[in-house]
């Protein structure tokens, strides 16, 4: 979808907009959203992050998905100055080296950027920039630790309009725990999962499958998805905790699945871009804690990633079904 596409819908009569969720738990789903609601967040970040008419805000996300069409709405809610780029994975290359107060990107167009010194420096001059759509490593959150300006992971979704909670990833203020905006009430299911109650973004309360802890004041931190817990033995395993251990050794595109096992009822299975299975295993024998160790490896052409970049789970547990003997 092009900028003057999604205007002409914004602009149409009709109070609603049709948007697609991301797809990373399964197919892309179409969901009706209220333009007011969209609005209404774009008023919640705006006055969060301090933003004002006439400051610069760069579009280099796709407008096919909330997070690109929400840029577009803080520009039009809130005034701000709309810079656009086409969707690229080192959005800053083409771009004048003018301020931006403004930007939103997912976290490969960050680590491209931070390659290129040109573009890291671009990127070090944005005033506030915030980062969704994909999980933030430890290597990259380190890196942009040490930046001058305002840096953040966002947590949201597209029923939520985007994000409903920030957490700062630059400066001494860096944490593991997200702020929810005001108006935002949060709970946990009994089995550990967030339960969101934002009423200005969306007209129900929503039960996310996402795994969290919260603390007293509010403030969360996500531990991963209920969905991607792996009973092996009897124990617990968290998908997401045994990659976050394993992203700092491992040079190759990978990530972790599973499959059924008639002994532990189910396996971890490591999927990985490299016919070079064995340095693999011995990395994660040495990293990993005994019962977090893959049972199975298996080498695959390419690790399957939804269109805006998250690993595509399901597809990741077909693959390791379909090599089950490996």
């Amino acid at each position: 979808m092009t900028l003057d596409e999604f205007l002409q819908e914004w602009n149409a009569p009709g109070d609603r907009l049709l948007v697609h969720t991301s797809g990373s738990t399964g197919q892309p789903k179409p969901l009706w959203v209220e333009k007011r609601r969209m609005e209404a967040s774009a008023r919640i970040t705006c006055q969060f992050l301090g933003l004002k008419a006439g400051d610069r805000a760069l579009l280099c996300l796709p407008l096919d998905y909330i997070a690109g069409k929400m840029i577009v709405v803080r520009a039009l809610t809130c005034g701000l100055q709309l810079v656009s780029v086409l969707p690229s994975s080192h959005p800053l290359s083409s771009l004048p080296p003018s301020p931006l107060s403004f930007a939103a990107m997912v976290p490969l167009q960050v680590w491209n950027s931070l390659r290129s010194p040109a573009e890291r420096e671009r990127l070090m001059a944005i005033d506030q920039l915030i980062i969704g759509g994909g999980a933030i490593d430890d290597a990259l959150a380190s890196e942009l630790k040490e930046f001058p300006n305002a840096v953040w992971s966002t947590y949201g979704m597209t029923e939520t309009l985007s994000h409903i909670a920030l957490r700062r990833l630059s400066g001494p203020e860096a944490t593991e725990w997200y702020t929810p905006f005001d108006g935002v009430h949060l709970a946990l299911t009994d089995e550990g999962c967030l339960v969101i109650d934002a009423p200005q973004v969306c007209a129900e309360r929503l039960f996310t499958n996402d795994v969290a802890e919260l603390r007293p004041d509010g403030c969360f931190r996500i531990l991963g998805r209920r969905d991607n817990v792996v009973c092996s033995g009897g124990i617990k395993i968290q998908i997401e905790e045994v990659e976050r251990l394993l992203k700092p050794h491992l040079a190759v595109p990978f990530c972790i699945t599973k499959q059924k096992d008639a002994r532990l009822g189910e396996a971890l299975v490591l999927l990985a871009e490299t016919a070079d299975l064995s340095s693999i295993r011995t990395i994660c024998d040495q990293v990993l804690p005994r019962l977090w160790k893959p049972r199975h490896y298996i080498s695959v052409p390419h690790i399957p990633l939804t269109a805006t970049g998250k690993i595509a789970r399901q597809e990741a547990q077909q693959m390791a079904a379909a090599n089950s003997n490996v």
